[in-house]
Protein backbone atom coordinates (compact mmCIF):
# COMPACT_ATOMS: atom_id res chain seq x y z
CA UNK A 1 0.00 0.00 0.00
CA UNK A 2 1.12 3.55 -0.67
CA UNK A 3 2.38 5.59 2.20
CA UNK A 4 0.16 8.24 3.64
CA UNK A 5 1.16 11.78 2.93
CA UNK A 6 2.42 13.63 5.99
CA UNK A 7 0.39 16.59 7.07
CA UNK A 8 2.13 19.91 7.27
CA UNK A 9 2.79 21.34 10.68
CA UNK A 10 0.69 24.06 12.24
CA UNK A 11 3.51 26.57 11.80
CA UNK A 12 3.70 25.93 8.08
CA UNK A 13 -0.08 26.27 7.81
CA UNK A 14 0.00 29.57 9.69
CA UNK A 15 2.79 30.86 7.44
CA UNK A 16 0.80 29.93 4.33
CA UNK A 17 -2.25 31.67 5.69
CA UNK A 18 -0.41 34.96 5.92
CA UNK A 19 -1.29 37.03 2.86
CA UNK A 20 1.52 37.98 0.56
CA UNK A 21 1.87 41.61 -0.45
CA UNK A 22 0.39 42.45 -3.85
CA UNK A 23 3.37 42.67 -6.16
CA UNK A 24 1.31 43.17 -9.34
CA UNK A 25 -0.12 46.33 -10.91
CA UNK A 26 -3.66 47.42 -9.94
CA UNK A 27 -6.48 45.87 -11.91
CA UNK A 28 -7.31 47.65 -15.17
CA UNK A 29 -10.81 49.17 -15.30
CA UNK A 30 -13.38 47.86 -17.75
CA UNK A 31 -13.13 49.39 -21.21
CA UNK A 32 -16.07 50.36 -23.43
CA UNK A 33 -16.47 51.83 -26.91
CA UNK A 34 -16.34 55.35 -25.46
CA UNK A 35 -13.33 54.82 -23.19
CA UNK A 36 -12.85 53.43 -19.69
CA UNK A 37 -15.98 52.82 -17.67
CA UNK A 38 -14.38 53.81 -14.32
CA UNK A 39 -11.27 55.94 -14.24
CA UNK A 40 -8.38 54.55 -12.16
CA UNK A 41 -7.70 56.10 -8.74
CA UNK A 42 -4.41 57.57 -9.93
CA UNK A 43 -6.17 59.42 -12.74
CA UNK A 44 -8.70 60.93 -10.33
CA UNK A 45 -5.99 62.15 -7.95
CA UNK A 46 -3.90 63.63 -10.75
CA UNK A 47 -4.34 67.24 -11.75
CA UNK A 48 -6.43 67.93 -14.85
CA UNK A 49 -4.39 68.43 -18.01
CA UNK A 50 -4.34 71.80 -19.69
CA UNK A 51 -6.16 72.50 -22.96
CA UNK A 52 -2.92 72.57 -24.93
CA UNK A 53 -1.92 69.13 -23.71
CA UNK A 54 -5.37 67.73 -24.55
CA UNK A 55 -5.20 69.15 -28.08
CA UNK A 56 -1.71 67.72 -28.57
CA UNK A 57 -2.86 64.29 -27.37
CA UNK A 58 -5.87 64.40 -29.69
CA UNK A 59 -3.67 65.38 -32.63
CA UNK A 60 -1.21 62.58 -31.87
CA UNK A 61 -3.96 59.93 -31.74
CA UNK A 62 -4.47 58.56 -35.29
CA UNK A 63 -7.96 58.57 -36.81
CA UNK A 64 -9.35 55.08 -37.35
CA UNK A 65 -12.19 54.64 -39.79
CA UNK A 66 -14.60 52.08 -38.33
CA UNK A 67 -17.14 52.26 -41.15
CA UNK A 68 -19.19 49.04 -41.45
CA UNK A 69 -21.90 48.51 -44.05
CA UNK A 70 -24.83 46.17 -43.52
CA UNK A 71 -26.03 44.60 -46.79
CA UNK A 72 -29.39 42.84 -46.71
CA UNK A 73 -32.50 42.37 -48.83
CA UNK A 74 -36.24 41.84 -48.58
CA UNK A 75 -38.07 38.54 -48.82
CA UNK A 76 -39.26 37.14 -52.18
CA UNK A 77 -36.34 38.75 -54.01
CA UNK A 78 -35.57 37.72 -57.59
CA UNK A 79 -32.53 35.54 -58.24
CA UNK A 80 -30.89 38.16 -60.49
CA UNK A 81 -31.18 40.82 -57.83
CA UNK A 82 -29.88 38.40 -55.19
CA UNK A 83 -26.82 37.72 -57.36
CA UNK A 84 -26.31 41.48 -57.71
CA UNK A 85 -26.39 41.85 -53.93
CA UNK A 86 -23.80 39.07 -53.57
CA UNK A 87 -21.56 40.81 -56.12
CA UNK A 88 -21.74 44.03 -54.11
CA UNK A 89 -20.85 42.14 -50.92
CA UNK A 90 -17.81 40.60 -52.63
CA UNK A 91 -16.63 44.10 -53.65
CA UNK A 92 -16.88 45.51 -50.10
CA UNK A 93 -14.59 43.76 -47.58
CA UNK A 94 -16.05 45.90 -44.76
CA UNK A 95 -19.62 44.73 -45.46
CA UNK A 96 -21.72 42.51 -43.21
CA UNK A 97 -24.49 40.26 -44.48
CA UNK A 98 -27.68 39.49 -42.62
CA UNK A 99 -30.87 37.52 -43.09
CA UNK A 100 -33.79 38.81 -45.15
CA UNK A 101 -36.12 41.46 -43.74
CA UNK A 102 -39.84 41.67 -44.37
CA UNK A 103 -40.60 44.56 -46.72
CA UNK A 104 -43.30 46.41 -44.78
CA UNK A 105 -43.88 49.91 -43.46
CA UNK A 106 -42.14 48.96 -40.21
CA UNK A 107 -38.95 47.81 -41.94
CA UNK A 108 -37.19 51.04 -40.94
CA UNK A 109 -37.48 50.33 -37.21
CA UNK A 110 -36.36 46.72 -37.65
CA UNK A 111 -33.36 47.69 -39.77
CA UNK A 112 -32.31 50.47 -37.38
CA UNK A 113 -32.29 47.99 -34.50
CA UNK A 114 -30.37 45.52 -36.65
CA UNK A 115 -27.79 48.17 -37.52
CA UNK A 116 -27.31 48.94 -33.85
CA UNK A 117 -26.91 45.26 -32.95
CA UNK A 118 -24.37 44.65 -35.73
CA UNK A 119 -22.44 47.88 -34.94
CA UNK A 120 -22.88 49.19 -38.49
CA UNK A 121 -23.03 52.84 -39.46
CA UNK A 122 -24.40 52.40 -43.01
CA UNK A 123 -26.86 50.13 -44.77
CA UNK A 124 -27.57 48.95 -48.31
CA UNK A 125 -31.08 47.48 -48.37
CA UNK A 126 -32.25 45.82 -51.61
CA UNK A 127 -36.05 45.90 -51.65
CA UNK A 128 -37.86 43.88 -54.32
CA UNK A 129 -41.49 44.61 -55.22
CA UNK A 130 -43.72 42.26 -57.25
CA UNK A 131 -40.57 40.21 -58.10
CA UNK A 132 -39.95 42.75 -60.88
CA UNK A 133 -38.85 46.09 -59.47
CA UNK A 134 -35.73 46.57 -57.36
CA UNK A 135 -35.30 49.53 -55.01
CA UNK A 136 -32.06 50.32 -53.20
CA UNK A 137 -32.04 52.12 -49.84
CA UNK A 138 -28.71 53.79 -49.04
CA UNK A 139 -28.83 54.83 -45.38
CA UNK A 140 -26.58 56.39 -42.77
CA UNK A 141 -27.62 55.30 -39.29
CA UNK A 142 -28.85 56.42 -36.83
CA UNK A 143 -29.13 60.09 -37.76
CA UNK A 144 -29.53 59.83 -41.51
CA UNK A 145 -29.73 60.88 -44.29
CA UNK A 146 -31.12 58.14 -46.53
CA UNK A 147 -31.58 57.92 -50.31
CA UNK A 148 -34.05 55.71 -52.15
CA UNK A 149 -33.08 54.59 -55.68
CA UNK A 150 -34.78 52.59 -58.41
CA UNK A 151 -32.26 50.10 -59.83
CA UNK A 152 -32.30 49.62 -63.61
CA UNK A 153 -30.09 47.93 -66.22
CA UNK A 154 -28.88 45.20 -63.86
CA UNK A 155 -26.07 42.96 -65.17
CA UNK A 156 -24.33 40.62 -62.74
CA UNK A 157 -20.82 39.19 -63.02
CA UNK A 158 -22.20 35.78 -64.02
CA UNK A 159 -24.12 37.26 -66.94
CA UNK A 160 -21.42 39.51 -68.35
CA UNK A 161 -18.52 37.00 -68.38
CA UNK A 162 -15.99 39.81 -68.75
CA UNK A 163 -12.23 39.23 -68.87
CA UNK A 164 -11.35 41.52 -65.95
CA UNK A 165 -10.26 39.88 -62.69
CA UNK A 166 -8.99 41.92 -59.76
CA UNK A 167 -7.84 40.83 -56.32
CA UNK A 168 -10.72 40.18 -53.94
CA UNK A 169 -10.67 42.50 -50.95
CA UNK A 170 -8.33 45.08 -52.48
CA UNK A 171 -9.00 48.76 -51.88
CA UNK A 172 -10.66 50.47 -54.86
CA UNK A 173 -10.00 53.87 -56.37
CA UNK A 174 -13.32 55.74 -56.48
CA UNK A 175 -13.87 58.26 -59.26
CA UNK A 176 -16.85 60.55 -59.93
CA UNK A 177 -17.87 62.56 -62.95
CA UNK A 178 -17.59 66.34 -62.72
CA UNK A 179 -21.37 66.94 -62.72
CA UNK A 180 -21.62 65.53 -59.17
CA UNK A 181 -20.50 68.95 -57.90
CA UNK A 182 -23.09 70.99 -59.81
CA UNK A 183 -26.13 70.54 -57.55
CA UNK A 184 -26.40 70.06 -53.77
CA UNK A 185 -28.37 66.80 -53.87
CA UNK A 186 -25.72 65.22 -56.10
CA UNK A 187 -23.03 66.40 -53.67
CA UNK A 188 -24.88 64.61 -50.85
CA UNK A 189 -25.16 61.44 -52.94
CA UNK A 190 -21.44 61.65 -53.75
CA UNK A 191 -20.49 61.88 -50.07
CA UNK A 192 -22.68 58.90 -49.18
CA UNK A 193 -21.25 56.80 -52.02
CA UNK A 194 -17.73 57.71 -50.89
CA UNK A 195 -18.35 56.71 -47.28
CA UNK A 196 -20.12 53.44 -48.14
CA UNK A 197 -18.03 52.11 -51.04
CA UNK A 198 -14.58 53.27 -49.83
CA UNK A 199 -12.76 50.53 -47.93
CA UNK A 200 -11.44 51.71 -44.53
CA UNK A 201 -7.68 51.91 -44.19
CA UNK A 202 -5.99 49.05 -42.30
CA UNK A 203 -9.17 46.98 -42.36
CA UNK A 204 -8.47 43.40 -41.34
CA UNK A 205 -10.09 41.92 -44.46
CA UNK A 206 -8.69 44.48 -46.92
CA UNK A 207 -5.60 43.97 -49.05
CA UNK A 208 -3.08 46.85 -49.27
CA UNK A 209 -3.32 47.12 -53.07
CA UNK A 210 -5.16 49.37 -55.52
CA UNK A 211 -5.88 47.25 -58.57
CA UNK A 212 -9.45 48.24 -59.51
CA UNK A 213 -11.56 51.37 -59.93
CA UNK A 214 -15.17 52.18 -59.04
CA UNK A 215 -16.62 54.64 -61.55
CA UNK A 216 -19.77 56.64 -60.74
CA UNK A 217 -21.06 58.88 -63.52
CA UNK A 218 -24.27 60.87 -64.01
CA UNK A 219 -25.99 60.49 -67.39
CA UNK A 220 -29.63 61.58 -67.92
CA UNK A 221 -30.07 62.18 -64.15
CA UNK A 222 -29.12 58.55 -63.44
CA UNK A 223 -26.06 57.27 -61.56
CA UNK A 224 -24.24 54.60 -63.59
CA UNK A 225 -21.84 52.22 -61.83
CA UNK A 226 -18.89 50.43 -63.43
CA UNK A 227 -16.03 48.39 -61.97
CA UNK A 228 -12.71 48.23 -63.87
CA UNK A 229 -9.49 46.34 -63.23
CA UNK A 230 -6.21 48.26 -63.57
CA UNK A 231 -4.21 46.10 -65.96
CA UNK A 232 -0.43 46.60 -66.01
CA UNK A 233 2.03 44.60 -68.20
CA UNK A 234 4.21 42.37 -66.03
CA UNK A 235 6.76 41.22 -68.60
CA UNK A 236 10.38 41.99 -67.80
CA UNK A 237 10.72 43.80 -71.11
CA UNK A 238 7.51 45.83 -70.85
CA UNK A 239 7.73 46.85 -67.18
CA UNK A 240 5.95 50.11 -66.50
CA UNK A 241 8.19 52.91 -65.28
CA UNK A 242 7.22 55.14 -62.41
CA UNK A 243 4.55 57.49 -63.69
CA UNK A 244 4.20 55.63 -67.01
CA UNK A 245 0.42 55.54 -67.19
CA UNK A 246 0.27 55.30 -70.97
CA UNK A 247 0.74 51.51 -70.87
CA UNK A 248 -1.88 50.92 -68.18
CA UNK A 249 -5.30 49.82 -69.35
CA UNK A 250 -8.71 49.35 -67.74
CA UNK A 251 -10.56 46.06 -68.15
CA UNK A 252 -14.16 45.89 -66.98
CA UNK A 253 -14.97 43.36 -64.29
CA UNK A 254 -18.60 43.99 -63.38
CA UNK A 255 -21.28 44.17 -62.14
CA UNK A 256 -23.21 46.95 -63.89
CA UNK A 257 -26.27 48.77 -62.66
CA UNK A 258 -28.00 52.12 -62.91
CA UNK A 259 -29.48 54.08 -59.98
CA UNK A 260 -32.43 56.39 -60.52
CA UNK A 261 -32.85 58.64 -57.42
CA UNK A 262 -36.42 58.91 -56.13
CA UNK A 263 -36.23 60.77 -52.80
CA UNK A 264 -33.68 61.91 -50.23
CA UNK A 265 -34.87 61.80 -46.62
CA UNK A 266 -33.40 63.61 -43.64
CA UNK A 267 -33.60 60.63 -41.27
CA UNK A 268 -32.82 56.93 -41.33
CA UNK A 269 -35.37 55.13 -43.57
CA UNK A 270 -37.66 58.16 -43.45
CA UNK A 271 -38.00 61.64 -42.07
CA UNK A 272 -38.42 65.00 -43.80
CA UNK A 273 -38.02 64.97 -47.58
CA UNK A 274 -34.90 66.89 -48.61
CA UNK A 275 -35.17 66.22 -52.35
CA UNK A 276 -37.72 64.64 -54.68
CA UNK A 277 -36.99 63.76 -58.31
CA UNK A 278 -39.52 65.60 -60.52
CA UNK A 279 -38.75 63.36 -63.53
CA UNK A 280 -39.32 60.05 -61.76
CA UNK A 281 -42.02 57.76 -63.17
CA UNK A 282 -42.83 54.62 -61.21
CA UNK A 283 -42.67 51.23 -62.98
CA UNK A 284 -46.37 50.68 -62.21
CA UNK A 285 -47.30 53.75 -64.24
CA UNK A 286 -45.10 52.61 -67.12
CA UNK A 287 -46.76 49.17 -67.18
CA UNK A 288 -50.21 50.81 -67.01
CA UNK A 289 -49.39 52.99 -70.03
CA UNK A 290 -48.21 49.94 -71.98
CA UNK A 291 -51.49 48.15 -71.20
CA UNK A 292 -53.46 51.18 -72.35
CA UNK A 293 -51.57 51.19 -75.63
CA UNK A 294 -52.40 47.53 -76.20
CA UNK A 295 -56.04 48.13 -75.25
CA UNK A 296 -56.20 51.09 -77.65
CA UNK A 297 -54.84 48.93 -80.46
CA UNK A 298 -57.62 46.36 -79.94
CA UNK A 299 -60.27 49.10 -79.76
CA UNK A 300 -59.04 50.47 -83.10
CA UNK A 301 -59.52 47.03 -84.71
CA UNK A 302 -63.10 46.77 -83.38
CA UNK A 303 -63.95 50.27 -84.61
CA UNK A 304 -62.51 49.45 -88.04
CA UNK A 305 -64.74 46.36 -88.33
CA UNK A 306 -67.83 48.36 -87.37
CA UNK A 307 -67.00 51.07 -89.91
CA UNK A 308 -66.55 48.43 -92.61
CA UNK A 309 -69.97 46.89 -91.92
CA UNK A 310 -71.67 50.31 -91.94
CA UNK A 311 -69.97 51.14 -95.22
CA UNK A 312 -71.18 47.86 -96.78
CA UNK A 313 -74.74 48.51 -95.58
CA UNK A 314 -74.80 52.05 -96.98
CA UNK A 315 -73.21 51.12 -100.31
CA UNK A 316 -74.94 47.93 -101.44
CA UNK A 317 -73.78 46.29 -104.66
CA UNK A 318 -76.10 46.24 -107.73
CA UNK A 319 -77.28 42.77 -108.91
CA UNK A 320 -75.10 41.27 -111.64
CA UNK A 321 -76.98 40.67 -114.90
CA UNK A 322 -74.71 37.77 -115.86
CA UNK A 323 -74.92 35.99 -112.49
CA UNK A 324 -77.48 33.33 -113.67
CA UNK A 325 -76.41 33.10 -117.29
CA UNK A 326 -74.86 29.56 -117.14
CA UNK A 327 -77.01 28.27 -114.29
CA UNK A 328 -79.47 26.09 -116.33
CA UNK A 329 -76.92 24.21 -118.49
CA UNK A 330 -75.68 21.77 -115.82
Amino acid sequence: MAKKRKRSSDAAAAAAAVEKPNEFAPQRPERTLFGFKDKPADAEDAEPASEGEEDAAAAAAPFRNKEKVLVTCSRRINYRYRHLMQNVVSLLPHAKKDSKVESKQSKGNALNELLELRSCSSCLFFECRKQKDLYLWMVKSPGGPSVKFLVNAVHTMEELKLTGNHLKGSRPLITFSTNFDEQPHWQLVKEMLTQIFATPKDHRKAKPFHDHVFVFSIVDDHVWFRNYQISVPHNEIDKVDKGGLDKMTLVEVGPRFCLNPIKIFGGSFGGPTLYENPFYVSPNQIRALEKRKKAGKYAKKVKAKVRRKMHEMENTLEPDEFAELWKGED
